[in-house]
């Protein structure tokens, strides 16, 4: 999970512009327009269409592998618009934290373990399973439970609840879908909520992990000696003809003598940002 996580960190940083801003709100509207059209198609052509098969992706239908995550899960538009929007804030706050290119390559990521778990069962079994986005958004939930546990929403609109504790109930869901499927004799199917948990450990792992280390191991490990960091930061700018630079653009204050640099309180280490990443970026952890 680590060298993942290095190897994701790294491209974002070499590829700073890397990635779909606003795909939360893009995938969000074409649900809408999907769920629109389906409407009044009472055949159920476009949604046909849109929906994962392999059967037909392999007899040229590539865009199947993506637009999967078009149709609406829900034909109820109370309970489309309901599910949109929570997912939608989600989204868009795991966007906001991660960064643009984090947080894209997240979602793929999601899309290409369905796609290849949904070939595996297409070639194993020869079911032709039409699969949806929604252990890639119940994924995408994980994350923001595990970034902010004890953020409150209300439940129903009227219970306030953690978003841990939500996020303990959908792991219970996974989990009794997983053996009711077992127990109805579906076989691999059984096993695709796994594969959306999959993608959340690859992400975010180590910081699920990291919860359970003692409280004592914690703190040590996230104590910072600014003073060290600020003599070693000194003593490898010696040979550089800059004082700062962002440690996500790679923007100097040489460079750019009017941009406004500063040091990131959350990162561990002393690492310094420009005025336009210092509130977006991927917190250092090491």
């Amino acid at each position: 999970m680590k060298g993942f996580m290095k190897r994701v960190d790294l491209f974002c940083y070499k590829h700073p512009r890397f990635g779909i801003n606003n795909l939360m709100m893009i995938i969000c509207i074409a649900n809408i327009a999907v769920w629109l059209f389906s409407a009044m198609d009472t055949t159920g052509l476009l949604v046909n269409l849109l929906t994962f098969s392999p059967y037909h992706i392999l007899r040229g239908q590539i865009w199947r592998l993506v637009t999967f995550v078009f149709v609406p899960m829900y034909s109820s538009p109370f309970s489309l618009l309901i599910s949109l929007y929570f997912y939608y804030f989600i989204g868009s706050t795991l966007e906001r934290q991660w960064g643009t290119g984090r947080f894209t390559i997240y979602y793929l990521c999601g899309i290409l373990l369905q796609v290849i778990y949904g070939f595996i069962i297409y070639l194993t079994t020869g079911i032709n399973y039409g699969m949806s986005a929604n252990y890639i958004n119940l994924s995408m939930f994980f994350a923001f439970a595990t970034l902010y546990p004890d953020n409150v929403v209300l439940l129903f609109f009227i219970i306030p609840i953690k978003m841990k504790w939500l996020a303990v109930i959908d792991a219970l869901y996974f989990a009794y879908s997983i053996f009711s499927n077992l127990g109805a004799g579906m076989g691999l199917m059984s096993f695709l909520p796994l594969i959306a948990i999959l993608n959340y450990f690859l992400f975010c792992g180590d910081m699920l992990f990291g919860f359970v280390l003692p409280r004592g191991r914690q703190q040590r490990k996230n104590t910072v000696d600014f003073k060290r960091e600020v003599h070693r930061i000194k003593y490898e700018q010696r040979n550089k003809n800059y004082t700062r630079k962002c440690e996500v653009c790679g923007r100097t204050d040489t460079d750019y003598p009017d941009l406004e640099f500063r040091y990131c309180s959350r990162c561990a280490g002393y690492h310094c940002f420009c005025q336009d990443h210092i509130n977006n970026h991927i917190h250092f952890t090491e």
